[in-house]
């Protein structure tokens, strides 16, 4: 059978989303259109080798609407033959891109595609989407008639359930970024970012990575998703979740090259892994954001194996009570836990995590000579991929 293999993979630098950031005052089409446009430098292609665009996108309205990865297609200069289309999986956009590529290359329908995503969180804002209405139809809120809750509540039933201390949140957000300064200090993600030119001069490093974070700075911080109404609705939280235990809010673009590795090999070009198994769930809405638990446990059992077997995790820090209690529930050696920092450090550009996550996860393999890699995110609405990638 065909395998889908990854060729390269580049992303921006993670810049601070909001007026100011490194980032914001580049329009988001061109944010991803730099990614496109390195994968065919940095590997002799052309654009009409390309069969296929595949970009995640979270909040498609204004500068990222009317389908963003067509518009970023023909602003990285791709033949206007070249099709593209966006897709919307909550935080695992740009992961479920990368799903959708690898599987329309064992299926032969695509010989090479580019899967990545984008969002840039400074100039279309978290929410936007649902600015002029509530997905709350009448026919939703007789199933669920208390209504739903946002991210970060659920970040606080996850840490209730899980009985995560405030301490325990604190020390992990530190960490995330000790052990992603560390990463930059030593160069290891030099090989996937690329600089990116704005009006203020060149950005080429990671704007998010705070390496003097102490825990006791972060213990300083107030609750950050406490209200009257929340606190009255679930009156036994102890509201432990705050900024510095959180992603921030994060501009960025990144893409992956897939090909068959058939293609690879007529081009000359090395694949670095391949795509081993996938997996996409649904889970509990309230809580939201357990999906990564369910869906690790489906995508090892349909490939075999047992956690044991897996040598870096990749669990997006959405927040920091999302990978602790994944990895209590599943029984992940912690040390293998997104060893470079995470999204907490490293920034959640939405539509741009999950290929940026591939991209790590694969850098991590090659650099520790490990094998097996897997990667999940949680998703808004009670969703979850995985994926699992083999190096070569």
């Amino acid at each position: 059978m065909r395998s889908a293999v990854i060729v390269d993979v580049v992303r921006t630098p993670s810049g601070r989303g909001k007026p100011g950031g490194a980032l914001s005052a580049v329009h988001p089409v061109d944010l991803a259109a730099l990614t496109l446009r390195a994968l065919l430098e940095r590997n002799g292609l052309e654009s009409r080798q390309i069969d296929d665009v595949i970009l995640g996108c979270v909040s498609q309205v204004g500068e990222q609407g009317m389908n963003i990865a067509r518009q970023a297609t023909l602003a990285a200069g791709f033949d206007e033959s070249v099709p593209a289309t966006s897709v919307d999986r909550q935080c695992g956009s740009s992961q479920q891109a990368a799903h959708f590529a690898a599987q329309g290359v064992i299926s032969r329908a695509y010989d090479i595609v580019i899967a990545g995503g984008v969002e840039s969180m400074s100039r279309v804002p978290l929410g936007s989407s649902t600015a002029e209405g509530s997905p709350m139809s009448p026919t939703l809120r007789e199933r669920y008639p208390e209504g739903l809750v946002n991210q970060g509540v659920s970040a606080e039933l996850i840490a209730d359930r899980w009985d995560l201390s405030r301490e325990m949140l604190d020390v992990y957000a530190a960490g995330s970024h000790a052990r992603a300064a560390d990463a930059v200090a030593h160069g290891l993600f030099d090989t996937q970012v690329i600089p990116v030119p704005t009006p203020a001069g060149v950005v080429a490093a990671d704007e998010t990575v705070r390496p003097a974070t102490t825990v006791d700075a972060l213990a300083a911080l107030p609750s950050a998703f406490r209200t009257d109404a929340m606190a009255e609705r679930f009156p036994d939280l102890d509201w432990r979740i705050t900024a510095g235990s959180s992603s921030p809010l994060t501009d960025g673009a990144s893409a992956v090259l897939i090909m068959g590795d058939d293609v690879a090999a007529s081009l000359g070009l090395r694949p670095r892994a391949r795509f081993h198994s996938f997996a996409v769930v649904g889970d509990d809405p309230l809580m939201m954001l357990t999906g990564p638990i369910p869906a690790t446990r489906r995508i090892l059992h349909r490939a075999g194996l047992s956690i044991g077997d897996i040598d870096a995790f990749e669990v997006n820090e959405a927040f920091a009570s999302v990978p602790l209690a994944w990895a209590a529930d599943v029984g992940a050696d912690a040390a293998r836990l997104n060893s470079w920092g995470g999204a907490i450090a490293l920034g959640h550009a939405l539509g741009s995590s999950g290929t940026r996550l591939l991209g790590t996860l694969l850098a991590r393999l090659e650099h520790s000579g490990g094998r097996l890699g897997l990667q999940t995110m949680c998703e808004g609405g009670g969703l979850a991929n995985a994926t699992l990638i083999e190096r070569l």
